[in-house]
Order: structure tokens, then C-alpha cells, then sequence
């Protein structure tokens, strides 16, 4: 973003000196701080909305495509009727108790 290397920010901060003096450079520099930092907050904060507008854009597209493509009277239509091609579950088989091993028979 900004290309500015130690040289310039020793020349920015002696001509702060300079100019505000050494008495109140650091309530100077502690607002100019607490600026940046509100500066810094509130570009975050328009960052991320913007960011949350795109997705929510970005869904609206995704559900009319998807309502384009599957219309929900179709959906109702399809879930009304009784599936005809999906076999019936076969009845599970029926435990003989005959036909276990005898257990008697060891030893």
C-alpha cells in the first residue's frame, strides 16, 4: 500500500518534534493513534459488510438458479405420488432355534 521505509518515519518524527514540541508529542502521538486505530476499526467494519452483502448476493443467485431448475410445485408434485420403482424391503429371516449347534455336545 504504502512504501515507507525507516528514513522517512525518522524524518516525519523530527519534524513532529519540531513542530509540536517535545512537550506534547506524545498526547499528540496518543491521539493520532487512537485516530488511526478508529480509522482502522471502521474500515474493517466496511470491509466485512461488504463482504456479507456479496455472500448474501451471491445466495439469492444460487436459490433463484435452483428455483429456476427445480420449481417447487414440482417438488410437491414428486413428493405426492408413491415411489413405483423402488423395490419393497424383503422381511428379514426368522431365527431357527434348531438350528443352532448344541452347545451340550462339547467336552
Amino acid at each position: 500500500m504504502f512504501d515507507v521505509g525507516f528514513s522517512e518515519l525518522i524524518l516525519v518524527a523530527v519534524v513532529a518534534l519540531l513542530v509540536v514540541g517535545p512537550e506534547r508529542l506524545p498526547k499528540v502521538a496518543r491521539v493520532a493513534g487512537m485516530w488511526l486505530a478508529r480509522a482502522r476499526r471502521s474500515l474493517v467494519a466496511v470491509k466485512q459488510e461488504i463482504d456479507r452483502e456479496m455472500k448474501a448476493g451471491e445466495l439469492a443467485e444460487i436459490l433463484k438458479q435452483q428455483a429456476a431448475a427445480n420449481p417447487l410445485e414440482t417438488i410437491l408434485e414428486d413428493s405426492s405420488k408413491p415411489p413405483s420403482s423402488s423395490p419393497t424391503p424383503a422381511a428379514p429371516a426368522s431365527v431357527d432355534a434348531s438350528a443352532t449347534p448344541d452347545q451340550g455336545s462339547r467336552g
